[in-house]
């Protein structure tokens, strides 16, 4: 049993913490899940470095935080397929979801958290930067709170500002979506389940319009959004390391992975945890 008490520092003002002194390969007390579920509430994403986890390290430890989840359209690994291949080829220019996002806002019940552990890294490049969305919250005006409070918008899969993203993976690992669904209408501002904060939840990635307006109607309002919800000082960045893991919550924080690192290999093992319907 793994008894070393984990260390939180903070990474950026408003978003992120690094965590030291404890061994994902090995199982976990009760205090030691505690102390870093708490640290993933209070920073919304949370960092570790050197855990050399295999698959099924992963997953028990994936399971501290909640349900893994299959992912919609790219196969997992033959004997986990809730472990998502995050891969990017030599000879590849596209990496994959590599715009800012929550990940997959378009389901009914988006993933409440994801977690990444890196197995191959570039020389250089690969980072990912996170923003934090009850920050990009608190920060618009009285009046833009007031308009957005009860509207919502509609998500999908098949934006192609993301869509393209995928397509490499797709090709060569993809699996039959047909019958999921991929487009959900979702609470432009939501209310975070368990902290209780109220977060921006719409995303360039995903979010096409607000529900019951055009795409024109919409567009003006939400570009403001997209270019307000990433300012420099709701983000931090992460340089990932060899088996470096990171777990962010979905429902407070978006990412975006830099695709600086043409003509060089990168994968990372993903798995996202179970969420509930945004309210």
């Amino acid at each position: 049993m793994n008894e070393n008490a984990p260390s939180v520092r903070r990474l950026g003002p408003v978003i992120g913490a690094e965590i030291s002194g404890v061994d994902l390969t090995e199982p976990l007390d009760s205090k030691q899940i505690s102390t870093l579920r708490q640290a993933f509430l209070d920073h919304s994403v949370i960092f570790f470095r050197g855990q050399n986890m295999t698959p099924e390290q992963q997953m028990r430890f994936a399971e501290y935080f909640g349900e893994p989840a299959a992912y919609p359209f790219v196969k997992g690994l033959d004997d986990f397929p809730m472990v998502t291949p995050i891969l990017k080829l030599e000879d590849e220019t596209v990496n994959f979801g590599g715009i800012w996002h929550s990940d997959t806002a378009y389901l009914p019940e988006p993933p409440m958290a994801t977690i990444l552990h890196a197995k191959e890294l570039p020389e250089s490049g690969g980072d990912t930067v996170f923003a934090n969305m009850y920050a990009a919250y608190d920060a618009l005006s009285d009046g833009m709170k007031e308009m957005l409070a009860h509207l919502r918008a509609l998500n999908s899969a098949g934006n192609k500002r993301v869509s393209d993203t995928r397509q490499d993976r797709i090709r060569d690992s993809g699996k039959d979506a047909t019958n999921m669904q991929t487009d959900s209408v979702h609470p432009v501002i939501r209310v975070h389940p368990e902290t209780g904060r109220k977060a921006l939840y719409v995303n360039i990635a995903h979010t096409v319009c607000f529900d019951g307006m055009t795409v024109e109607e919409s567009a003006p309002i939400l570009k403001f959004l997209f270019a307000h919800q990433t300012r420099e000082e709701f983000t931090c960045r992460f340089r990932w390391s060899d088996g470096a893991v990171a777990i962010w919550d979905n429902r407070c924080a978006q990412h975006y992975p830099v695709n600086d690192y043409h003509g060089q290999r990168r994968l990372l093992h993903r798995i996202t945890l179970k969420g509930d319907m945004p309210r």
